[in-house]
């Protein structure tokens, strides 16, 4: 049953690359739709539902002096450190929650990925 589970949330957490739009009730009987409603960074700002989050491919985040960065449209973004979700990562997968002003990136929210 467990192994179920983890092949159904690493699908969705898949299918999240492609979908970033608000939730609209497809993920609705996911298993961690509460978990990622939860969310917040430490700064409490609430990081929005799993559908308004992307999954990163390993080569789009790492570390540079000691602070996370994101590679979003192509161009390397410091995240605050605030921003930075420390609850542990239950999918596995480095997640950014990404919001727009005036056309360009800011980072409401970074997961990283556990790194296994």
């Amino acid at each position: 049953m467990l192994a179920i589970i983890r092949m159904f949330a690493a699908l969705m957490v898949l299918g999240l690359a492609v979908a970033q739009a608000r939730d609209d009730g497809r993920y609705a009987n996911s298993p961690l739709k509460s978990w990622f409603e939860s969310l917040h960074s430490k700064n409490g700002l609430q990081c929005c539902a799993d559908a308004d989050g992307m999954v990163l491919a390993d080569v789009d985040w790492d570390t540079k002096d000691g602070h996370y960065r994101v590679r979003l449209d192509g161009e390397w973004i410091a995240v605050p450190d605030d921003r930075v979700i420390t609850e542990a990562n239950r999918t596995g997968r480095p997640m950014v929650w990404p919001q727009y002003v005036n056309g360009n990136p800011v980072i409401r929210c970074f997961m990283p990925g556990s790194m296994i």
